[in-house]
């Protein structure tokens, strides 16, 4: 078994199909961080943001950045865009629910 094939097996889904599908792994790193800063950064939306001056806003986009490059390095072998992906659906659907019963409370009063 080659290095190259182990490596790859051991790749979790998303970070696998970069891998394979881009054409050098340069793009390919760049793609999975690109991943998962825009996954971070919806995850933030959804669930923690608040309504902030500007720089605020530039000072958590760079911490977002920062942690993302943590967490690409851990994407290669661990489920962290699959987590965001998880994270984001969960919170979209708190979302939606809090629509809804914000939607019916109007409607009753």
């Amino acid at each position: 078994m080659d290095e190259q094939a182990f490596v790859y097996d051991s790749m979790y889904p998303v970070a696998r199909i970069l891998y394979e599908n881009l054409p050098n792994y340069t793009m390919a790193g760049y793609a999975l961080f690109a991943v998962i800063f825009l996954l971070s950064a919806f995850v933030y939306k959804l669930g923690f943001a608040r309504k902030l001056p500007v720089g605020k806003n530039i000072v958590i986009a760079g911490f977002l950045l920062v942690g993302g490059l943590g967490l690409t390095f851990l994407a290669f072998f661990l489920p962290v865009v699959e987590g965001l992906v998880i994270a984001a659906l969960i919170l979209i659907l708190y979302k939606i629910r809090l629509w809804r019963e914000k939607r019916e409370n109007a409607a009753s009063h």
